[in-house]
């Protein structure tokens, strides 16, 4: 029987994308409820690297998408999912991301899924069908410190837990600490969530109800796969 692996951000994803066929890239506030809302109104979204701006209005060019903004900015199509329920079928959107964008193009060979609390069981699902018999990997994305260097997020433990809680799978001792804490979060995931350290900051620059969805558990019934280099259902 296949096994699930869990292993944080960047070096999680060098590490089992060879040895797993499928990973789950986990970023709950906000790379992988963006691309959920998005997905799930028909539209596609191209991850792209955090940073370069010029180089991202070139890359959305030459795929034909809108450019979203790198930060949370009013109406704008951006990293808060909010921006996005506004999105139609068929609509492309190339979204810088400096975490959830860079680990999901740090795939390589292996199918690559966007996962968080609200659609883990579709994900989960989804993930179970393309791995037939090989192992998966569900990877908490994480946050960086100003130094670069890896600043765990409870948000992305809990919701790549509520991933491994639904897979039903074997899984290693890194991936049932993930499940363990989000069946410890479950039953007040607003309380938790709501007060880590990402969940104030999104709350205090004035984008609370961006937290308020990513907190909405099985709400949605999509799948986002990336494929050719873009997110869309595969559900």
């Amino acid at each position: 029987m296949p096994t699930v692996h869990s292993e944080w951000g960047l070096h999680g994803v060098e590490t089992l994308r060879e040895a797993c066929a499928v990973l789950v890239i986990v970023d709950v506030l906000s790379f992988s409820t963006a691309v959920d809302v998005a997905v799930g109104r028909g539209a596609k979204i191209h991850p792209f690297a955090y940073g370069d701006r010029a180089a991202a209005q070139a890359e959305a060019d030459r795929v034909g998408a809108r450019l979203a903004a790198s930060h949370r900015a009013g109406d704008q199509l951006s990293l808060s999912p909010s921006s996005l329920f506004a999105l139609t079928p068929g609509e492309r959107v190339l979204l810088p991301s400096p975490n959830g964008s860079r680990l999901s193009l740090a795939g390589g060979g292996a199918m690559v899924l966007a996962g968080c609390l609200r659609n883990a069981t579709a994900v989960a699902a989804h993930a179970r069908r393309l791995a037939a018999d090989a192992d998966i990997a569900v990877i908490p994305a994480g946050e960086r410190w100003p130094d670069g260097s890896l600043r765990c997020a409870i948000e992305d433990l809990i919701g790549a837990g509520a991933v491994i809680e639904a897979l039903g799978l074997p899984a290693s001792p890194e991936a049932q600490v993930a499940r363990d804490a989000f069946r410890a979060a479950r039953p007040r995931l607003g309380e938790v969530i709501g007060g880590c350290m990402s969940g104030r900051e999104l709350i205090d620059r004035g984008f609370p109800r961006d937290v308020e969805i990513a907190l909405e558990l099985d709400a949605s019934p999509c799948a986002p796969e990336l494929k050719n280099g873009a997110y869309e259902d595969a559900a």
